[in-house]
């Protein structure tokens, strides 16, 4: 069993940066494929970020592309999402998840993931 917390949103201006931090309860968070994803209100839920459960392997969707980079360290057991260049279109309730694990490779897809987190909100003003 994985337990997820988000941290880290709020709200921020255009052109502003924020750091989403996700922190993983259980012993096998370092063996386990992690993501960010977003929903804004009125639409699906669509993935920001996918990263191997090594840190080697990252993804992107391209809507975020060289703005946004996920990535892990699994001493803390943490996930982080840095997201600069930040745009009125970014504002939505950010979701992280995990997959079961062992899993490993960058995962884009809802169903890959089996633990969220509740979410955490983030506002950017034009």
């Amino acid at each position: 069993q994985v337990q997820l917390v988000e941290s880290g949103g709020g709200l921020v201006q255009a052109g502003g940066s924020l750091r989403l931090s996700c922190a993983a309860s259980g012993r096998t968070f370092g063996n386990t494929a992690m993501g960010w994803f977003r929903q804004a209100p009125g639409k699906e839920r669509e993935f920001v970020g996918g990263i191997s459960w090594s840190g080697y392997s990252t993804c992107h969707a391209d809507s975020v592309k060289g703005r946004f980079t996920i990535s892990r360290d699994n001493a803390k057991n943490t996930v982080y999402l840095q997201m600069n260049f930040l745009k009125p279109e970014d504002t939505a309730v950010y979701y992280c998840a995990a997959d079961r694990p062992p899993s490993t490779g960058c995962l884009r897809s809802l169903s890959d993931y089996d633990y969220w987190g509740q979410g955490t909100q983030v506002t950017v003003s034009s």
